[in-house]
């Protein structure tokens, strides 16, 4: 009887895990959204515009840096009102003088000899500034004119302590990609609901503002700075919110080769603030705290729900309500393995299987980066 009773438990428990984990979150915030939504009080006609600084921490990025400060400049903002912060981060190529070739007076340049990371560029950056709001984004994208003022119009409400943009990304062409493609799209709409309810969790590194007397420092070898800059805003009891109309664009598509070295360092940084902030697992650690878990802990769990309900499966293979479930499985993962096939990777049959395998398979990589030490730098 044991024998029987172990494995239906584990895998109906790992199945009900992985349900509400893909699934029945996104089910439950969105219809926490409609039932219960959270306006943002708009702004008034003749409210004066905030100041703003935008700091971009960039490495060795010669080729790209000059077109990137020229796109951040021609937002539709008061260009008095706006400017921006250059953090050369040991550099070693043209970098800065391409910078400094823009003569422009609302650039500044703080020039770190040494590499030191993302995370202490920030640290940096925000400590040289007193804007009242500060944008955080990256070298490579691009914003929409409009995307600052999106962004700085919702601190009208005094609420609102963080705001994320979205980031569109080039299609991808595999079934891999398209499925991760997928997973990006989902993962929008889940910060969307969040945000209509109360708070999302986390913003898009590459384009989000945040007050800038909400800022609190970060360990220099933070891997998801754009997660636990507004989870401290929270905690302070700001609500951080997604603008979809907010736009930023990517060239690099996600495709697998890509996307397998971003997420390896980004899911480390999810076990590296799982084990950082053991607090805010708990309801008087942080407001947020079943979001957190719902949203960003339990996909790291995840892989190992996936393992206990194939080996929990096995076993009752024989029984006519669990055999369905084993086979449902198997062509699950033979899905994703066809997928890698030339012949199969434009298949749209393949490209959920081949993106959701993807990127459980991440998650591990990611476990083993954060043990064997990897991103003592942070972010690079």
């Amino acid at each position: 009887m044991l024998l029987h009773t172990i494995p239906v438990f584990l895998f109906w428990v790992s199945c009900g895990l992985l349900f509400y984990t893909f699934a029945g979150y996104g089910l439950l915030i969105s219809a926490l959204a409609r039932l219960r939504p959270k306006p943002v009080v708009p702004s008034a006609p003749d409210t004066p515009q905030p100041s703003v600084c935008i700091v971009l921490v960039a490495c060795n990025e010669e080729k790209r840096i000059a077109d990137r400060l020229r796109n951040l400049l021609a937002a539709q903002y008061p260009a008095d009102q706006l400017r921006v912060l250059l953090v050369s981060d040991g550099s070693t190529d043209a970098t800065v003088a391409q910078a400094r070739s823009l003569q422009d007076a609302r650039i500044e340049i703080i020039e770190q000899p040494t590499r030191s990371g993302k995370a202490a560029g920030l640290n940096l950056g925000v400590s040289h500034r007193t804007a009242d709001i500060l944008v955080f984004t990256d070298a490579r994208q691009r914003f929409a004119e409009d995307a600052i003022a999106r962004l700085v119009a919702h601190f009208a409400d005094p609420a609102i302590g963080a705001v994320s943009g979205s980031l569109e990304i080039a299609p991808a062409a595999s079934a891999t990609g398209a499925g991760v493609d997928a997973y990006w799209r989902y993962e929008k709409s889940l910060r969307a609901a969040e945000s209509q309810w109360d708070s999302c969790v986390g913003c898009t590194g590459a384009i989000y503002a945040l007050r800038r007397d909400l800022f609190m420092p970060i360990p220099e070898d933070t891997l998801l700075d754009d997660v636990v800059i507004p989870m401290q805003a929270a905690a302070q009891g700001a609500r951080v919110i997604h603008d979809p109309a907010a736009v930023a664009f990517d060239p690099q598509s996600l495709e697998p080769e890509a996307e397998q070295r971003r997420k390896q360092r980004t899911l480390a940084g999810g076990f590296q603030m799982l084990f950082r902030y053991p607090a805010w697992l708990l309801p008087k650690g942080h407001r947020l705290w079943w979001q957190l878990i719902s949203h960003k802990y339990l996909r790291l769990l995840a892989p190992f729900f996936l393992i206990g309900a194939f080996v929990a499966n096995i076993p009752l293979a024989g029984e006519q309500l669990y055999a369905p479930f084993l086979a449902a499985q198997i062509l699950l993962y033979f899905f994703a393995v066809l997928s890698r096939s030339p012949a199969a990777s434009q298949w749209k049959f393949c490209k959920l299987p081949a993106g959701f395998v993807f990127l459980n398979f991440q998650v591990l990589r990611g476990l083993r980066y954060y043990l064997v030490g990897g991103g003592r730098q942070g972010w690079q």
